[in-house]
């Protein structure tokens, strides 16, 4: 796997796209003696949420509790993005046995990314994720052992995940990192596999996507398209991080509010909603979308406090932007998948 560089989390966007520091309060319930570092699937302890526990995953926003409901047909394997950011520690990998860390990514990505994909039975593993700086290194032969190390751990939870949902049809979804793996996972063990034919569509957001890297599994063009792979990296108008430009073509990415890939803009009048930083808000008509060159654009968001962004990188916010789209969209391809299967 080559290195690439991805955009940063900057300050401005973690305050305005995540819960912060609120997830400390809830530390001290993750506090659990006598398990291992390297994880056994068989035990609850190391998925951040799982369909046999209760987890930040279950959430529903107030605004859409009325409608909610789980289809239990489908079942969704959700890798979470980089958590371990904090530059004062000078480990490679990620401790499963770190309790303010599983509370931070339960509480950040699980509660607010997660969630979005919680109309079906959810899993979505504790991995010994690579530190943030695996990413910018020059130490690229131990960054790619962290990595490897990660992949290993995602790897076999998505092993038991298979054994467990026998046979029901699955949706992959992954933010950043998650992507890193799940771009990787499906090349080794669903594309031209058996395994196709459960996939509904992959959601492998926040990352680049390379259009070469599949031989059976195709870009989603269409919103109702199923056996596919979506995904987007979203930024402010304009602006395209150079390091695309370093990528090889063609770039695989999916308009999170049409659901094709031309290169259309969407209004942010017809985007149905975001969850922000107050997860019972739904916030409508943030942003746009149009298709760019490999990376998705929209004019600055827009919301209460959005006067202080200043950056150009809505990373933080790739799901979160779209959250409501996200679910519709969930449902057209399952509606798609069963009719398919009925024919």
């Amino acid at each position: 796997m080559a290195l690439r560089l991805i955009p940063f989390l900057l300050f401005t966007s973690i305050v305005l796209f995540s819960c912060a520091p609120t997830y400390k309060k809830y530390v001290s319930g993750y506090q659990v003696a006598g398990k291992t570092e390297n994880p056994n699937y068989s035990d609850l302890y190391y998925w951040a949420a799982h369909p046999l526990k209760s987890d930040p995953s279950d959430s529903v926003p107030h605004p859409l509790q009325e409608n909610h409901k789980v289809d239990k047909r489908v079942a969704v394997f959700f890798v979470h993005p980089t958590t371990l950011t904090d530059y004062k520690n000078e480990i490679w990998n990620a401790s499963l046995n770190d309790a303010e860390l599983n509370a931070k990514t339960d509480y950040s990505s699980i509660l607010f990314q997660a969630s979005a994909f919680n109309e079906y039975d959810l899993y979505a593993p504790r991995y010994r994720q690579a530190h943030i700086k695996s990413y910018f290194t020059t130490d690229t032969v131990t960054a790619l052992r962290a990595f490897d190390t990660a992949y290993s751990d995602v790897k076999n939870a998505f092993t038991k995940f298979i054994n467990e949902i026998q046979g029901r049809p699955f949706i992959i979804a992954s933010h950043s990192q998650g992507s890193t793996h799940a771009i990787r996972l499906i090349k080794e063990l669903i594309d031209g596999s058996s395994l196709k034919k459960q996939l509904i569509a992959a959601y492998l957001i926040g990352m680049y996507i390379p259009g070469k890297n599949y031989q059976s599994i195709s870009l989603c063009k269409t919103p109702e398209e199923t056996q596919c792979i979506c995904g987007w990296r979203t930024y402010k108008i304009g602006f395209t991080p150079s390091f695309v430009q370093t990528e090889e073509e063609p770039w695989w990415i999916t308009n999170p509010l049409s659901w094709t890939t031309d290169t259309t803009k969407v209004n942010r009048s017809n985007n149905p909603g975001a969850v922000l930083t107050k997860f019972n808000k739904i916030v409508r008509r943030v942003a746009d979308a149009q298709v760019s060159n490999g990376v998705l654009w929209t004019r600055k968001p827009n919301f209460p406090g959005s006067f202080l962004l200043r950056t150009n990188n809505y990373h933080i916010g790739d799901i979160n932007l779209y959250y409501v789209s996200i679910q519709m969209n969930l449902r057209e391809r399952v509606a798609s998948y069963f009719a398919s299967s009925m024919k």
